[in-house]
């Protein structure tokens, strides 16, 4: 389980956040989930889903 201890903060053309917070919406999830999702996505895309066991590793 992710654990959620870290912020990030971003800037970000208001036009763009509202119109990202009513697509959200409409697929019933925060725009936190969403990005959190697209980062998720992002690592994997990356690196592969093997990212995961190395965080689960360096946490033991």
């Amino acid at each position: 389980m992710e654990q959620r201890t870290a912020r990030l903060t971003l800037l970000i053309d208001p036009r763009k956040k509202a119109i990202f917070e009513k697509l959200c919406a409409q697929e019933d999830v925060t725009p936190s989930q969403k990005v959190r999702q697209f980062i998720r996505d992002y690592i994997e895309e990356k690196i592969g889903p093997e990212w995961q066991s190395e965080l689960e590793d360096k946490s033991s």
